[in-house]
């Protein structure tokens, strides 16, 4: 099968917000070949938009396969509507331009016969043309955004009395059999997620759990492993009689929750990553030896969390974090055990397998803070980047938390729930 590129630029004389505006409105009629469009939904929740062309019969289907408002990143794939084409992924970018305005990139790879391809592409770089053209006739027609809130909901700590013992706070039950739980990082609490819980309760229930050891759940009886964090979600599961789950997790919780996504994928409807993904999944043996034994030496010196938490808020926080979140860190860190400590570190330097992207079936929603020394923006990026080629069904959101550090979800919890709030509603 034939392949090729088709890339075509344009510069606009307004700035990127504005063009973005227009362009990051997948299913709005912009373009000046479009007669008709209509917003549905395929598996998973995937936005299809299914159009007409003027002057032509039959309708075009494309589906939203990456979306970032914080880069000003749209990609799409054809579905249906281009005779011959059997692979055709578009991707459009706003930038901002150097000597003023916007420059819109417009890209898409095609694969077709090699009696097709060569239309397809001629095809598609006068589509591409025609819309940049139209493009700067069309700012200013993007509508007032729908206010993505929800009233704030109640929530209610509850316990699972079975070894090991496990806490939760959970909000009320919604009836849809679908929760959305939270799991916090190697320095946090379900305290940490109260901002969150309360944002999400009204549009599906949602529940933070205390990892082993952390706040007022217990160790296990023996060294914990990624596997006994999957078993303690499948038992939140059943005793809230959850069928469905989105998980969302931050650093730590990040890994544990791609961990269960790799082994339950069938459960998901959607996944949400924050400061983290991979762990120490794709690191060395040295690497990951170094980095538990530099976190164990005031362990090893006697001394316990609350005595080296200081430290760590320092690398956790943004430089422009307030200290009542400073506080609120310091708070997460020094609650900790040192046994607890000790053993989510070994966990987490111990992952049994590198990650396969291809079994991320359901939608994915990565963030991280604009100023995380843990999970640096382009590292970030880069897993989304690579969570989008490979997953089967590609459905991929990436955001960016403005003047926040590695635990953005309490340092910027307005701007994270909202990015997670519209993440839930488009699912189906």
């Amino acid at each position: 099968m034939a392949k090729d590129r088709v890339q075509v630029t344009g510069q606009i004389a307004a700035e990127p917000s504005a063009v973005w505006a227009v362009l990051g409105d997948f299913t709005a009629a912009w373009h000046p070949l479009v007669a008709t469009i209509r917003a549905e939904r395929g598996s998973g929740g995937a936005l299809i938009r299914a159009f007409t062309v003027q002057g032509e019969a039959g309708t075009y289907r494309e589906q939203l396969t990456y979306l970032s408002e914080s880069d000003l990143i749209l990609g799409y794939r054809h579905l249906e509507g281009i005779a011959g084409c059997d692979r055709y992924n578009a991707r459009i970018s706003v930038t901002g331009a150097e000597a003023g305005g916007s420059l819109v990139t417009w890209s898409a790879e095609v694969e077709a016969s090699g009696a097709r391809l060569q239309a397809i592409c001629d095809g598609t770089r006068a589509v591409f043309e025609a819309g940049l053209a139209a493009l700067p006739g069309k700012l200013g027609m993007a509508g007032s955004a729908e206010a993505l809130t929800s009233d704030p909901v109640e929530a209610k700590s509850i316990f699972i009395d079975d070894l090991p013992r496990l806490a939760l706070t959970v909000t009320p039950d919604l009836g849809d059999g679908r929760l959305c739980l939270f799991l916090h990082g190697i320095g946090g609490g379900r305290v940490n997620w109260l901002p969150q819980l309360a944002a999400v309760g009204g549009v599906m229930r949602a529940a933070a759990l205390d990892l082993r050891g952390y706040g007022e759940s217990s160790l296990g009886p023996k060294q914990s492993k990624v596997d006994d964090y999957c078993a303690d979600i499948l038992r939140v599961c059943e005793v809230l009689g959850a069928k469905r789950l989105v998980l969302v997790g931050l650093s730590y919780g990040s890994w544990i929750a791609t961990s269960f996504a790799m082994r339950h994928p069938e459960m998901l409807d959607g996944l949400v990553l924050s400061g983290g993904c991979t762990g120490m999944s794709e690191a060395g043996p040295e690497e990951r030896e170094a980095f538990r034994v530099s976190r164990e030496v005031p362990l090893n010196a006697g001394q316990v969390p609350v005595d080296f938490a200081p430290a760590v808020v320092k690398v956790l926080a943004g430089p422009n974090a307030s200290e009542a979140v400073k506080q609120a860190l310091f708070d997460s860190m020094a609650a900790i055990p040192a046994a607890t400590y000790r053993d989510a570190l070994v966990c987490f330097t111990n992952p049994l397998e590198q990650f396969d992207f291809a079994k991320l079936t359901m939608p994915v929603l990565m963030m991280t803070g604009e100023h995380d020394r843990l999970a640096p923006v382009p590292e970030i990026r880069s897993v989304a980047g690579r969570v989008w080629d490979a997953a089967p069904r590609p459905n991929v959101r990436f955001e960016v938390i403005h003047d926040a550090g590695h635990v953005c979800n309490v340092e910027a919890p307005a701007a994270y729930s909202r990015h997670l709030i519209t993440f839930l509603r488009d699912l189906p």
